[in-house]
């Protein structure tokens, strides 16, 4: 008797254009949601974003509540927790970059109540997949945001670099797919063909709209966000962030470790595509052509990051998570191969 079942969780809603986060009131009655809102927030993004989104909601009839935190920390999940608690939170809101709406989804599985996210940046996919990242570590499981406000005209506000970034991590989907699709095939690891399908599809979007993404254009940033959220939901499809995450996402993961706060997640995976994408036999040119094309990052100078890390962080790469299969295999690069790999693909 055939049994076999999975249980996939999606955004129930998605508000994406201009001045659409006039819209959250709206979106959460949709929602049913009920109580007190905590909305989680940073210094900046509360001027950007966050008041407004109190004054929205306490229009609607809701009590709104505001915390300020900064990075993506346990202790700032275990402060949005407290808070939450103590005002006897409802729901969750995250307004903010990637950090602020990490924390929110966080916290949100933590006390068990629904979240939206509501980004101010477009650096990376976490805007509507499940998983967040804590400083100092790889993903985790969060929750998946129950509705998304994407407003354009708020987004394209924010530096180029971070819309430029976010691009480059769904690039970066293109040699995920292809170490999934590895692994499957060596290590009969589980597989999804629609996700797959939708993960490399979102890049290929934005590698054939390269040349339409440019500083100051909101339609730049519809273009984006849409396979944005999409590439997001391909880890809703798989229940993982395997899609998304692989060998490309290990040496960013590894540059973390090597050379903190030197670039940004987005540009150290697009980076990191390049060479892995020369792994695989693919056509990793085409991948440097579109991020230059974009003004994303393709090699170590551009980063802000030494030559020398860039080869400590090829060979740290495949060590950083053992239960996830990649085109690096079980005993990843050497140093002589990893500074071969580098230089062949321009990356030093």
């Amino acid at each position: 008797m055939f049994q076999k079942a999975k249980t996939m969780v999606f955004p129930r809603q998605v508000f994406a254009g201009h001045r659409v986060i006039e819209r959250t009131g709206e979106m959460c009655k949709y929602l049913g949601l009920n109580g007190n809102a905590l909305i989680v927030t940073g210094s900046r993004t509360k001027k950007i974003a966050g008041k407004k989104v109190e004054e929205i909601l306490n229009d609607d009839g809701y009590n709104a509540h505001l915390v300020e935190i900064g990075a993506a920390t346990n202790e700032n999940v275990e402060k949005v927790k407290k808070i939450a608690e103590e005002i006897k939170a409802g729901f969750l809101l995250g307004v903010g970059g990637g950090s602020k709406i990490d924390v929110a989804k966080l916290c949100a599985k933590e006390i068990k109540k629904p979240f939206i996210s509501i980004p101010t940046s477009a650096s990376h996919d976490g805007v509507a997949s499940p998983k967040a990242s804590i400083k100092g570590g790889v993903s985790v499981d969060g929750v998946v945001p129950l509705g998304i406000v994407a407003d354009t005209e708020i987004i394209v506000k924010a530096p180029y670099r971070m819309l430029a970034s976010g691009c480059a991590d769904v690039i970066s989907n293109l040699t995920a797919v292809k170490d999934w699709a590895l692994a499957h095939k060596l290590r009969n690891e589980s597989f999804s063909t629609s996700a797959s399908t939708l993960s490399e599809m979102s890049a290929r979007v934005i590698m054939e709209n390269a040349d339409r993404i440019k500083p100051g254009l909101e339609e730049s940033v519809w273009i984006v966000i849409k396979p944005l959220i999409e590439s997001g939901a391909s880890m809703c499809i798989a229940g993982s962030s395997r899609p998304t995450s692989g060998s490309e996402h290990l040496f960013s993961h590894a540059l973390d470790r090597i050379a903190p706060i030197k670039a940004l997640h987005g540009e150290q995976c697009g980076v990191g595509t390049i060479m892995m994408m020369h792994l695989h036999h693919g056509d990793w040119e085409e991948i440097r052509y579109a991020l230059k094309k974009i003004g994303a990052p393709v090699n170590a100078s551009q980063l802000g990051i030494k030559k020398e890390d860039v080869v400590k962080a090829l060979v740290m790469a495949n060590k950083i998570r053992k239960d996830r299969y990649t085109i690096l295999g079980d005993n990843g690069l050497s140093a002589d191969a990893a500074e071969k790999l580098a230089k062949i693909t321009e990356v030093i």
